[in-house]
């Protein structure tokens, strides 16, 4: 067997980096100081100083007023949509109880279909199904849309009376 020759090289140096091919100078942001004034220290008149005071006194007088008058203007839209809820709730109830009557309807209407032995009687079944349910839903659409209107004057009258008392007492 023959014996391979190994021969070590030495390790080559590393390139520069890129970053270090490229970088900027770098140089040096110049120091600016304000400079420094020194005021004569002054009383402010007693004039100016009474009518700073008063024209502090008036704007927390009025940010009190404002804040009372947010605070009822909050207490009053959240009674608001308290009644709204309610009355939403009574509509959807309604509303689903009127769905339900209608599909009843409508199951015993297509039971006594399924009974009829003539088209005759079938015609008639379905007259008077008609009829009752042309009926039954005028009924309905008045009791929702008086429900409709009971809602929004439930939520309307609670602003309109809470907000213009609120914004009274703002004037």
């Amino acid at each position: 067997m023959t014996d391979i020759p190994v021969t070590k090289t030495k390790a080559a140096k590393p390139a520069a980096t890129m970053a270090a091919l490229f970088e900027l100078p770098k140089f040096d942001m110049a120091k600016f100081e304000f400079p420094k004034f020194d005021l004569p220290k002054m009383d402010v008149p007693e004039g100016m100083r009474e009518f700073a005071e008063k024209g502090l006194a008036q704007t927390r007088e009025v940010y009190e007023k404002a804040k009372a008058t947010a605070e009822e203007a909050t207490r009053v839209l959240e009674e608001a949509n308290r009644a709204f809820g309610k009355a939403l709730a009574e509509y959807n109830r309604t509303a689903l109880e009127a769905s339900r009557t209608n599909v009843n309807a409508a199951f015993d209407w297509a039971l006594a279909l399924a009974k009829a032995t003539t088209l005759n009687e079938a015609m008639e079944l379905s007259a008077a199904h008609m009829r009752t349910r042309f009926e039954a839903l005028g009924e309905q659409s008045k009791e929702l849309a008086a429900l409709a209107q009971k809602a929004a004057n439930d939520t309307a009258e609670p602003i309109k009376s809470g907000l213009s008392e609120a914004f009274k007492n703002v004037a």
